[in-house]
């Protein structure tokens, strides 16, 4: 079928499997370009299908030649109905990492359960034995708690007042007024229950548990903090509320693998367009004129460029850098003063009239679609793809 992106405000509808393959094969050519890092052998990732989890599979299996364990939870194709882009983007990296002769297998269910752990647990007894890194990357808007069985839905909004600013229409390129009511009722605690540390914990246990974490092993959950103008909606917002409680989780793994010696980090990492970031009011705006500052002075950086430097300089190249918190800053290009100053100028000054001008609009809406698969250069997409496409692994 010839597949066309068809959107519903922050989500696209379709994807493309051809666009998903090269976006992967990028990436890997990307971190390929950049030498080895000596760094794991057998990892695991969970949130492994897009974004940051997947820059982290790649960054592992081919900086790193590691065996690689994916854990992640998208919509296979049937005929006529496109896969979600993180199945297409999980069956060209398997393709990609056994063409190369490396360890790939992949488990697609809810990494919340017990049931998506147990299967986890039983694949690395049977196939790697131990793990050296576990990244924690699960971006999900609802958790069914493993051991109650109660549904959470998190939430984005502020906390104690109305929130009221600017965001823009990244489609459209309208910017305009947003007014988000604050958090009311249980709001907090649920956003902190699908969101916070408490499922990361859990992995880790459950591993450790079974003798599945190779002495001296690493775990690192990825953050975010934002700059001032995004702190009321989101680092002093509900999902600021769970980042806090992920982090704090941090140190009570990091305790807990001491007999190993073992270590547990949050990686504060850099505002960048994801299915996730999208959805959050504010945000697209501030993306875009973060963008066009970072591009002018030459330190733009992707999912698979920050996550690259995350491994080759930080986390396996001697130098962790870690902050007054104990937190990895690999946002710390974003954070610069001038790059910060530059923004804020921008932001005043931001109309659906000279956005096109000041920020990087097209540069949001090439990522948002090239998550989905298009308008990655080098795709024909007029061509007819076969739309059921197979994880090797699963399939």
């Amino acid at each position: 079928m010839i597949i066309e992106p068809r959107t519903r405000g922050f989500i696209c509808l379709t994807s493309h499997p051809t666009g998903c393959e090269q976006n992967v094969i990028n990436q890997i050519e990307y971190v390929k370009s950049k030498g080895k890092i000596d760094g794991p052998k057998k990892v695991l990732v969970l949130g492994s299908s897009t974004g940051f989890g997947l820059a982290s599979r790649i960054s592992s299996a081919f900086g790193s030649d590691a065996a690689t364990i994916g854990v992640f939870f998208d919509k296979p194709a049937s005929p006529g109905r496109p896969a979600s882009p993180g199945y297409y983007n999980t069956a060209a990296f398997e393709k990609q990492a056994h063409a190369a002769g490396l360890y790939a297998k992949s488990i697609n269910g809810d990494a919340f359960s017990n049931e998506v752990k147990q299967q986890v647990v039983n694949l690395i007894k049977e196939d790697l034995g131990q793990i050296d890194l576990v990244i924690y990357s699960l971006a999900s808007p609802v958790r069914t708690h493993p051991e109650t069985g109660k549904r959470y839905k998190s939430v984005l909004k502020p906390i104690g007042q109305v929130f009221s600013d600017k965001t823009v229409d990244f489609h459209t390129g309208n910017v305009s007024e947003i007014s988000i009511n604050p958090a009311e009722g249980e709001d907090v605690e649920n956003t902190v229950t699908v969101m916070g540390g408490e499922d990361w914990k859990m992995w880790i246990d459950a591993l450790q548990a079974e003798n599945l974490l190779s002495e001296g092993a690493t775990t690192v959950a990825y953050s975010y903090i934002g700059p001032e103008v995004t702190k009321p909606v989101y680092r002093n917002g509900t999902i600021g509320a769970a980042k806090d409680h992920l982090e704090a989780t941090a140190f009570t793994i990091a305790n807990d693998l001491k007999s190993i010696g073992g270590k547990a980090y949050v990686s504060v990492n850099k505002a960048l367009v994801t299915q996730a970031s999208s959805a959050i009011p504010v945000i697209p705006l501030y993306i875009s004129l973060l963008y066009k500052t970072m591009k002018e002075k030459g330190i733009h950086e992707g999912c698979i460029e920050q996550i690259q430097r995350l491994y080759s300089e930080r986390l396996f190249g001697g130098d962790l850098a870690l902050d007054e918190k104990g937190r990895i800053r690999i946002d710390d290009w974003e954070m610069r003063e001038d790059v910060q100053a530059e923004v804020v100028k921008l932001w005043e000054t931001a109309t659906t009239q000279n956005l096109s001008e000041i920020g990087d609009l097209e540069g949001y809406s090439n990522d948002f679609y090239n998550l989905f698969g298009f308008k990655v250069e080098g795709v024909d997409y007029e061509a007819d793809v076969n739309e059921v496409v197979k994880v090797p692994s699963i399939d």
